[in-house]
């Protein structure tokens, strides 16, 4: 029989964004190891940037399958990602991914996988699975936190969220609204993800762990009628190849835990405003730095005229400025880095916990707000608060830098972030243990 007869085969579904293609990397990974076979489905330019990331390990039980979207005149292939995408065309994308159920469904049947795993965008995705026999089952890359004060939102109950530590501000209030208003096909965002929800079989799989957020979890499981599994923080391990030999040079100079890594992912951009602040922020930190800036696709913006004049002179060997791309993970591994400058993306959080970083939380957008004040919670970082229009204050930005990096009144966090860290080390892959059980009760 071939080895891969034997083996369970998942068909693996994410929406177009590399925030949620890279989680559903992560647990194919795990799922691998596991005597699972994965096919992971998504457009061409995709599957060419993930490529890369799955090792010679995993070439034989990982296969990259290829999901073409219809071809509209606003939109060729290389759009079909989110990553670089004008903002304009989103609502395109999103319909162009919706008409490409001709050909998910004709994967599918010539596939058969024993199980679907998908996202939230796509209701239409199980409803195939269905006509086919094929079991469905959600993966949500957002975690607990979020995902249970975004479903209370949906209900539009007069009833408060019952745990006070997560909120909004004003200033987030009417963005966060609008978050799932937009649609295409004339369905909203929030009808496709509440779609998304109750299509998925007993249960929903959610990247997060009981440790941080047992409660959230809890109330979801209850509030949606489905058991959450989670399935871990499925931080990506760094690798040898992509290490640009100076930055880590650069940290090896650098005193054990006196340097702050500054990042705000790769789909977030800060305005000239906000740049300026961070940057006079940092200055005012006094504390070493590695800051990663990036521009949208397009803009011919230089570095340094988006930086405050003679910035960069002034900051001398304190600061080291990467255009575009840093490896990550293995500046957070670094023993000279004691803080993490983040605008609270899910991953970015759930990397900041795995090596034992405190976070100075900078929020901007999505489920950003709500990850930052679990990360003060769960006591293993402090957020940067803004002013009541909500502007970033270059002086709150040292303070809250100083605060976590060198002064007495954040060894709370220091402790705290190390102690989360080694406790997810001695747990390792206990979630994905108890993942493949629930998995192989709903086959």
């Amino acid at each position: 029989m071939d080895i891969r007869e034997s083996k369970i085969s998942v068909l693996m579904f994410p929406w177009l964004a590399h925030g949620h293609i890279s989680p559903f990397l992560e647990l194919a990974k795990k799922l691998s190891n596991r005597n699972f076979h994965i096919y992971l489905c998504s457009t061409p330019i995709n599957l060419t940037s993930i490529k890369p990331k799955i090792s010679q390990k995993y070439s034989l039980s990982i296969q990259l399958v290829e999901l073409h979207l219809p071809s509209l005149p606003d939109l060729p292939p290389h759009y079909h990602t989110t990553k670089g995408l004008p903002p304009h065309l989103m609502s395109t994308l999103k319909m162009a991914f919706h008409m490409s159920v001709p050909n998910f469904s004709n994967t599918l049947k010539t596939l058969n996988p024993n199980l679907l795993i998908y996202d939230i965008l796509q209701p239409w995705a199980p409803v195939v699975a269905s006509s086919y026999n094929i079991p469905a089952i959600q993966f949500l890359s957002t975690g607990a936190a979020f995902t249970s004060f975004a479903d209370h939102l949906f209900k539009n109950t007069s009833v408060e969220f019952p745990f006070p530590s997560i909120y909004l501000h004003e200033y987030e209030k009417e963005k966060f609204n609008r978050l799932f208003e937009s649609s295409s096909n004339g369905v909203k965002d929030e009808d496709h993800v509440l779609g998304c929800r109750k299509e998925s079989s007993k249960i929903v799989l959610i990247k997060t762990f009981r440790e941080i957020e047992v409660k959230y979890i809890d109330y979801l499981s209850v509030s949606i009628g489905k058991k959450m599994v989670p399935v871990g923080p499925l931080v990506q391990d760094p690798t040898d190849e992509d290490e640009p030999t100076d930055i880590i040079e650069w940290l090896d100079k650098k005193e054990k835990c006196s340097t702050v890594f500054v990042s705000f992912g790769s789909e977030c951009f800060l305005s000239r405003e906000e740049m300026e602040e961070v940057a006079n922020g940092l200055e005012l930190s006094e504390v070493n730095f590695i800051w990663v800036i990036r521009f949208p696709v397009g803009e011919k913006i230089k570095v340094g005229d988006a930086l405050p004049e003679d910035f960069v002179k002034r900051i001398g060997e304190r600061g080291l400025i990467v255009e575009g791309w840093a490896p990550q993970m293995r500046i957070l591994e670094h023993s000279s880095v004691g803080g993490f400058v983040s605008h609270c993306g899910w991953s970015s959080v759930m990397e900041g916990m795995k090596f034992g970083v405190p976070i100075i939380a900078m929020p901007m957008q999505l489920d950003q707000p709500i990850n930052a004040r679990l990360v003060e919670e769960v006591g293993v970082g402090v957020e940067v608060k803004r002013k009541e229009d909500g502007r970033l204050d270059r002086k709150e930005i040292a303070k809250r830098i100083r605060k976590v990096v060198v002064e007495k009144s954040g060894e709370d966090v220091r402790r705290n972030a190390r102690e989360l860290s080694e406790k997810m080390k001695r747990k390792g892959d206990e979630e994905i243990d108890k993942v493949v059980q629930e998995l192989l009760q709903v086959l």
